[in-house]
């Protein structure tokens, strides 16, 4: 199933690059996506950006092409933030995905105090030694695996696919995941959903936000990392605080939106856009 949709803001490069999503690589004119035992090719010639993929309505929803971020966009220069205003001009392709939440619990406990090349290189070992083979026209790839699978596996084997100390986080996490599963998360609130998410080893309030954020959609939550950090000190006139005021201030100031503009933010700030 191929469709495709207007290229301003549904940039390839913008929606992968951002930080929010560690398994995809370039392939032909653009991109191959992986999500759980799912695979989508995207790609733009700069007017639509075509996706391509047996499970066209995963990825129809993954992408949240259902959302108009022209709208958002609106919205977020209504704050009359000069950064931000600019950020929404550079980064206008943007689109916060939908992901997994299994794999975006996993996949951020590896990316603390982690570059995007290691988190990359680490899930990937991960899947192609836990999860499933999948057959594919463009090639077959494997499927991230589930948490009673990484359960099967002791905190060694994921030391020695150089997760480092992060492998009692992926092993713990993994056996409490498949004796309780998580559907019980998804009907929290947003405060006792992160109050959950930090009760897992190797989740703290950063990772828990960028689980609830990109995993579990709630898109009001702001993740604070060394870029906002700095984004707060040098665009916002902020006094050096904690990662804790720096949330609670961008939060209070963007609101439902808060989500949204952390992305743009942050891949400007990141990018140099």
């Amino acid at each position: 199933m191929k469709f495709d949709y207007d290229a301003q803001y549904f940039n390839p490069r913008d929606v992968l690059e951002c930080g929010q999503v560690f398994r995809f690589y370039p392939y032909e004119q653009g991109y191959r996506v992986f999500s759980a035992d799912k695979e989508c090719y995207i790609y733009s010639d700069g007017v639509k950006t075509v996706a391509d993929s047996e499970d066209g309505d995963y990825f129809y929803n993954y992408f949240d092409l259902a959302r108009d971020y022209g709208k958002i966009i609106e919205k977020a220069k209504e704050f009359g933030v000069k950064v931000l205003d600019e950020a929404c001009d550079k980064a206008r392709g943007l689109r916060l995905l939908n992901q997994n939440e299994e794999e975006m619990i996993f996949s951020f406990i590896i990316s603390q105090n982690n570059n995007i090349p290691r988190i990359k290189g680490i899930i990937s070992r991960i899947c192609e030694g836990v999860g499933q083979n999948i057959s594919n026209p463009r090639g077959d790839f494997y499927a991230f695996p589930s948490a009673s699978a990484l359960a099967q596996k002791d905190a060694d084997y994921y030391k020695s696919l150089g997760a480092g100390y992060r492998d009692a986080f992926i092993c713990q996490t993994a056996r409490r995941i498949a004796d309780e599963g998580i559907s019980h998360l998804k009907d929290l609130s947003d405060c006792e959903l992160k109050r959950e998410l930090l009760s897992y080893r190797g989740i703290g309030p950063k990772v828990a936000d960028c689980i609830s954020l990109f995993g579990f959609g709630r898109r009001a939550c702001f993740p604070v990392d060394t870029w906002i950090e700095k984004l707060y000190l040098e665009d916002f006139c902020g006094q050096p605080a904690d990662r804790q005021k720096i949330n609670a201030y961008f939060t209070h100031l963007f609101g439902e939106y808060s989500g949204y503009i952390q992305q743009y933010l942050f891949y400007a700030k990141r990018s140099n856009l």
